[in-house]
């Protein structure tokens, strides 16, 4: 993965690492001086789900996101919402607490829908009414940049600046319907929207 992400660079490829978290610190600055941006996939905020559901630990998990923050990399957060198993309201409010004050605001949250499949086929998928919850936890929390996934056309789907609340980026699945954005500002108020942004020329 360095040896590629290092080649690309050279070229004038970005990549981009999808991980669950679970790497050393040594390894990960390394790897972030050749990556472009980097997604979390988080599975929840309680060291119970991890060892249940995932044999692992949740503290590893932080500590990644926590040296991604200081490596100054763009990352992002994903956070798949299986109902009963991670998507309580106090454990919504405790991880927005968390990335507040150990990531800060601008750190984009994704709270995706689930759907049966696997090793877990006994839930329903995850109702819409869940995620925008979860979403308005987020932005009550200070979080600026929270986002619903897996339901497209959701407004959620969409960036919304902080400073004017107008949408600046408006999405429906992985297509952009409208940006604007004007370099790495909102194009109506000039507010900064922080990101990984490349001109379409």
């Amino acid at each position: 993965m360095y040896d590629t992400a290092r080649i690309g660079k050279q070229e004038g490829v970005g990549s981009v690492m999808i991980s669950n978290g679970y790497i050393k610190k040594e390894p990960l600055v390394k790897l972030c001086r050749e990556l472009s941006a980097v997604k979390i996939d988080f599975k929840a905020f309680t060291e119970k789900f991890y060892k249940e559901t995932c044999s692992g630990e949740l503290k590893p998990v932080l500590e990644t996101l926590i040296t991604l923050k200081e490596t100054g990399i763009w990352f992002e957060v994903v956070m798949l919402m299986v109902p009963t198993l991670n998507d309580s309201e106090k454990e919504l409010r405790d991880m927005c607490k968390w990335i507040n004050k150990n990531l800060g605001p601008d750190v984009p949250i994704h709270f995706t829908r689930f759907h049966p499949t696997y090793k877990i086929m006994n839930l329903p998928p995850t109702p819409t009414k869940t995620l925008e919850k979860a979403r308005n936890i987020a932005l009550e929390a200070g979080l600026n940049f929270p986002y619903t996934g897996n339901v497209p056309g959701h407004p959620g789907e969409s960036t919304y600046c902080p400073g004017c609340k107008k949408t600046v980026i408006k999405r429906v699945g992985y297509h952009i319907l409208q940006n604007s954005l004007n370099g790495n500002e909102c194009g109506n108020c000039k507010h900064p929207i922080p990101g990984v942004w490349q001109s379409a020329d």
